[in-house]
This record gives structure tokens, C-alpha cells and sequence, in this order.
């Protein structure tokens, strides 16, 4: 069977849609819940009897237990089967959600963000891999792109809808919709998610093995050098616009968050055909869109059309670095070397965050797009360094082992029941 018969039969597979929705509504339900108390200080204070900045650390408590979870969680988890483990990662949520919107007490609802965390750090290391593996290699870019836009739309639209929502019936109404959503979900998975075993003992590479596969690292450290430049500036971006002289820092927002939809859309018409090249040009992009608003940004125009830059290049970026990650360590692998990326981009958060507040503080705002620059300019090199196994020119499949030195094999989609020859190569 050679490449470009396989390719046609591969188009001529439809996606599995409804259980990809699942898992992107997933990702939805997790950032969602992550991120709401953050619009929700004022009216969470008073009946918890704490300060504003209190409320603030219940996004804190989430980001620290997702953090510290992944790693050890995922690794205790990979023997059990999948689908289980996604509906008790979201059943998880809904318990948390249902107690925040029960609590009176701020210890019993700090507890419940920290289970909500641990959930959090769970889930974000098994959905790219539970979505490669049920495509064909050749769709898998697609597929990632599918559930990663969860993301996108809940930043968007799902952040500024449910504290619309709690504004209309209280923010106690908001967090049970939001448990009542979690239930759903487990129903949705379970009759339209595939399930898929665990690994078993004697087939369980150790957590260092997947660490140090061909492409591993590379992959990790493009994820935190972007978070690092991209936070170092994101989180201060209200700062920014008024040194740019530019007071509607919620239009740069907005037009920040439609723009990851346009790069999300992108990516997922291009990741499967061209990934190296995408994330390349995703990335030069980011770096010019800096450079532009180090150098310009106190006119407006090109402010505005350099953060819509921004957005659609930072959109699909993810969905590229993720696609490489899961290539990198093999579907099998998938979900321990995502709990590492989950806990390098919660690193690459933080860093980014205190990187540009000292920058803010010492060299003022307008020094936070050139302190940017720097990580995004090293992610850079290091996918255009990595083009044997970590970024390759055309995508593979293979799994290599640490220290095997094997040449790549290009990819070839899933076996059919009928068996498969190894298709011809170039």
C-alpha cells in the first residue's frame, strides 16, 4: 500500500465528531472552571468573609495542584483504562464545582479548588493522547486541533458568558450549571468516546524512558520558552496599552481571543500536512508581531493589527507543539508525556508572569514586548534545530526508543482489519 493510496483512504474516513466534541467540551468545562472565580472577586468575597485577593487564590490553588498533579496521577493512572478514568476526572469536577456553589466556608471551597486542580492536571494529560488514538495517524493533527479548540472558545466566550451568567443569577447558579455540565459530559463520554485499555505492567515504559525519547525535550522546551514569552507579556497587557497611549484594553483582549480562533481554524486545515512549516511560520510570526509592538506601539493601528497577529499565531501554536509531543512519544505514551507538558507549561506560566513583572518594575512597560522576544526567538531555534525527531519535515509515526539513533519511518494511517504493508518509501 504506498503513501498516497493510504492518504485517499484516509480522507475518505469521516472524523469521529461527536466523541471529539466530547473531549473538546472537556477541555471547555476545565479551563472554564479554572479561570471563573478570576471575574468573579466582588460578589465571591462578602459571602465568604474574605478579601478580594483571596478569591484570586482560588485560581491560584487550581494552577498549584494541576501543577503538582499531572506527573504523579497520570503515572499511578496508566494502568487502569481510559474512559474510565476521563468520566472520573470529570465527575471530579462536578464535585468540586458542586461544593464551591454549596460552601460558605473559604477553607472547605479552597479544598474544592484544589481537587478541582488535581482534576484539572489529570485531564490535561490525557486528551490529545485519547484524541490520536481515534484517528488514523494521518488525522491526528485534526483531531488535537478539534479538542484543543475547547480552550479557545472557553477564553473567549465561556469566561465572559459565566460571569454574565452569575451577574444575572448569582455566581453560587454559575458554578452548579457548571457541575450540572460535568455530569453531562460523563454521560456524552461514555456513549460516544471509545474506550481503550490501560498499559500493562510488562508493556509500562518508565517515566524517564518517555522523558528521554528522541524529541521529548525539544518539544518540552519550545512549551515553556513560548508560555514564558507569551505570559511575559499577556498578563501585563493592561500596563502595556496604556503606555501605547491606547485606554480599551478590553478591545485588545477581544480581539486577541476571536484571533485564536482564526489560528485555531488554520492550524487544523494544516497541521497534518505541513507541521513543521506551520509552526515555523506561527512562530516567526509571534517574534515580528514583538518586534512591531517594541518598535510602533504607540500608534494604534498597528497595535490592534499586531495583537490580532498575535492571537492567530499563539491560537494554533498548541495544537502544533501537542501534535509533536504525542508524534514524539507514540499514541501508547501519549498521556505521561502530556502530564509533563502540563507541568512545563504551568512552569512556563509562572515564569513568564514574575519574568514580566520584573521587567515592568525595572525597565518599565515599554521593555515587555523585547523580554518577550527573547524565549519566543529560542523556541524558535530549537524547532528549527529539531528536524529529525522532534519537528520533522514530514510527520512519523514511530516511537523511538532513548538512545536509538533509527531512522524515522513516515507515517502510515492504522491498520484495517486486513493487515497493512509498510508503504513504499521515497
Amino acid at each position: 500500500m504506498t503513501v498516497s493510496s493510504t492518504s485517499s483512504q484516509v480522507k475518505g474516513v469521516p472524523l469521529p465528531w461527536s466523541g471529539l466534541l466530547a473531549l473538546s467540551c472537556a477541555a471547555f468545562t476545565a479551563v472554564l472552571t479554572e479561570l471563573l472565580p478570576a471575574g468573579l472577586l466582588p460578589v465571591m468575597a462578602p459571602p465568604l468573609g474574605v478579601a478580594e485577593s483571596r478569591i484570586g487564590f482560588l485560581v491560584t490553588a487550581y494552577a498549584a495542584a494541576s501543577f503538582l498533579a499531572a506527573v504523579p496521577v497520570t503515572s499511578a493512572l496508566r494502568g487502569l483504562p481510559r474512559r474510565p478514568v476521563l468520566c472520573g476526572a470529570l465527575f471530579g469536577f462536578a464535585v468540586s464545582n458542586a461544593l464551591v456553589a454549596l460552601s460558605s466556608s473559604y477553607p472547605l471551597t479552597f479544598a474544592a479548588r484544589l481537587l478541582a486542580g488535581a482534576m484539572g492536571g489529570t485531564l490535561w494529560a490525557m486528551l490529545a493522547g485519547y484524541a490520536s488514538r481515534m484517528v488514523p495517524a494521518e488525522r491526528r493533527g485534526r483531531a488535537i486541533a478539534i479538542v484543543l479548540a475547547g480552550i479557545t472558545l472557553a477564553l473567549s466566550l465561556g469566561v465572559p458568558a459565566g460571569t454574565a451568567l452569575a451577574g444575572a443569577v448569582g455566581w453560587r447558579a454559575a458554578f452548579g450549571a457548571l457541575a450540572v455540565l460535568a455530569v453531562l459530559l460523563v454521560a456524552w463520554i461514555r456513549l460516544r468516546v471509545p474506550g481503550f485499555p490501560g498499559e500493562p505492567p510488562h508493556a509500562r515504559v518508565p517515566l524517564t524512558g518517555v522523558a528521554l525519547r528522541p524529541g521529548i525535550r525539544p518539544v518540552l522546551s519550545v512549551t515553556l520558552f513560548l508560555l514564558l514569552g507569551h505570559q511575559a507579556l499577556y498578563t501585563y497587557v493592561a500596563p502595556f496599552a496604556r503606555h501605547a497611549g491606547f485606554g480599551r484594553t478590553g478591545l485588545l483582549l477581544a480581539v486577541f481571543g476571536t484571533a485564536t480562533v482564526a489560528g485555531i481554524w488554520v492550524t487544523g486545515t494544516l497541521v497534518d500536512r505541513h507541521p513543521r512549516a506551520t509552526l515555523l511560520s506561527a512562530l516567526a510570526l509571534l517574534a515580528g508581531v514583538l518586534l512591531v509592538l517594541g518598535l510602533g506601539a504607540r500608534t494604534h493601528v498597528p497595535l490592534v493589527g499586531a495583537v490580532a497577529l498575535w492571537g492567530a499565531a499563539f491560537g494554533g501554536a498548541p495544537t502544533l507543539i501537542q501534535t509533536a509531543l504525542v508524534d514524539a512519544s507514540g499514541p501508547a505514551e501519549a498521556d505521561v508525556a502530556t502530564s509533563l507538558q502540563t507541568t512545563v507549561y504551568n512552569a512556563g506560566i509562572a515564569a513568564g508572569s514574575l519574568t514580566g513583572g520584573v521587567a515592568l518594575d525595572v525597565l518599565g512597560a515599554g521593555a515587555l514586548p523585547w523580554t518577550a522576544l527573547v524565549p519566543v526567538t529560542l523556541a524558535l531555534a530549537t524547532v528549527a534545530a529539531g528536524r529529525r525527531y522532534a519537528f520533522p519535515a514530514r510527520r512519523h509515526t514511530h516511537t523511538p526508543q532513548a538512545g536509538a539513533p533509527a531512522a524515522p519511518v513516515h507515517q502510515r494511517s492504522a491498520c484495517a482489519p486486513a493487515p497493512c504493508r509498510r508503504p513504499s518509501r521515497p
